[in-house]
């Protein structure tokens, strides 16, 4: 992609990053209320779990689907634009929700639309950028998704304490935003030249046979660390038990999506300069101090501490790690990879929702954050095995060469 840069980025990095911005602002005002939501209808912490579980998992082979697709065809936009528009199509209907299960069948087709644009759309912005600034582009794009996911949260926060409002109204003023983010997709976001045609030779490659070896034990990791974090909807629940008034919580779950914006960016950077494996391998670490201690206690001063901490692990992680598939994944294969690499995190969320509900319901409020901290220390492990693995094969190949 060659042009004027916005900021210092790509045009489809910067636009790709104002879409997420907009349309996790409308997220996260519906995901920050959520669990109080489901707790006002009588809804049990399992159950809370396993509407997340099920509605990520099941819709998460669309990611797979999605992002081999668009290698085949080589586009990307499309994907993304029926994706972002099905979740802006669902966005209102929560408003006249009266059962549990009904936000079970919304989170369904919400995440369904999350399954056919996440891989498509990060391919795009691997495939609109230079290596040597691949950490940076997807640092920005993390730090835009989490300004949605601070302002969203800041506004429930804002209606709930200062306004005669309830979750309905919430729900559907957050339409607005997702629909902001549809139309930033449809007439400023276009299609990388390089990859707008492919030839037959090409096609008959793009199969997930392709991909390195080294790339699924990648994958392995991610599922075991995967495994242990649940949804973040138990840690707000928790927060919530310690007596403070409900309009606080959006609030303070704004805070870790905070730090997590300040944080992407230089950690992006970062990761260019020093390598992605380093800074997962710091990130499961801080991952498991965070939940140690969210077993160990029970005080709200502790847990907004504790959600600064976790914005520091979202910002190492997340932005590390799709980096890193970036980093070994071919460039015909960058749709197939990502939408593997979401694939394993969606469908990971389901037995690991099961199994932090189940703990917390039936054995303590302590067990399924014990149960996170372990997981993430056997990925570290194991990660630490990858990091090393992977510079020896790199200075075999030096040799050779």
């Amino acid at each position: 992609m060659k042009g004027k840069k916005i900021l210092g980025l790509e045009k489809n990095v910067f636009f790709t990053g104002l879409t997420s911005f907009f349309t996790d602002t409308s997220a996260k005002m519906i995901y920050s209320v959520m669990p109080l939501f489901l707790l006002s209808m009588g809804s049990s912490k399992t159950t809370i779990s396993l509407i997340e579980g099920i509605a990520e998992s099941t819709a998460s082979l669309l990611k797979a689907i999605s992002g081999l697709w668009s290698d085949k065809i080589g586009k990307k936009k499309p994907f993304m634009i029926i994706g972002y528009g099905l979740s802006a199509l669902v966005t209102p209907i929560y408003a006249f929700v009266k059962f549990p299960v009904q936000v079970l069948y919304l989170r369904f087709s919400e995440r369904i639309g999350k399954g056919i644009r996440t891989a498509p759309r990060d391919s795009l912005v691997s495939a609109s950028t230079k290596k040597n600034e691949m950490g940076k582009s997807f640092g920005f794009h993390k730090a835009m998704d989490n300004s949605g996911a601070i302002l969203g949260p800041l506004i429930a926060f804002l209606l709930l304490k200062y306004l005669p409002i309830n979750y309905s109204n919430i729900f559907l003023l957050a339409t607005i935003p997702a629909i902001i983010g549809v139309l930033t997709i449809i007439f400023f976001i276009k299609e990388p030249k390089k990859e707008q045609v492919i030839d037959n030779k090409k096609k008959s490659e793009v199969s997930i046979k392709n991909l390195p070896k080294r790339f699924y034990f990648f994958l392995l990791i991610v599922f075991i660390f995967s495994l242990g974090n649940s949804t973040d909807t138990l840690m707000l629940i928790k927060t919530y038990e310690t007596g403070i008034d409900k309009a606080y919580v959006p609030f303070i779950y704004m805070i870790f999506n905070s730090v997590s914006v300040f944080l992407a960016i230089p950690i992006g950077k970062l990761s260019d300069r020093i390598g992605r494996g380093k800074l997962i391998i710091a990130g499961f670490i801080v991952y498991a101090i965070v939940y140690i201690c969210f077993g160990a206690f029970n005080n709200v001063r502790i847990f907004v501490f504790l959600f600064i901490l976790y914005g520091l692990y979202s910002a190492l992680v997340d932005t590390s790690q799709k980096a890193m598939v970036s980093d070994i994944v071919s460039k015909d294969l960058k749709g197939t990879g990502f939408g593997l690499y979401h694939a394993i995190l969606g469908i990971a969320l389901l037995p690991a929702s099961l199994i932090a509900g189940k703990l917390y319901d039936n054995v303590n409020s302590q067990a399924p954050f014990y149960f996170g901290a372990i997981m993430a220390l056997i990925a570290a492990l194991l990660m630490i095995s990858f990091t090393i693995v992977s510079k020896n094969r790199a200075k075999n190949r030096a040799e050779l060469l």
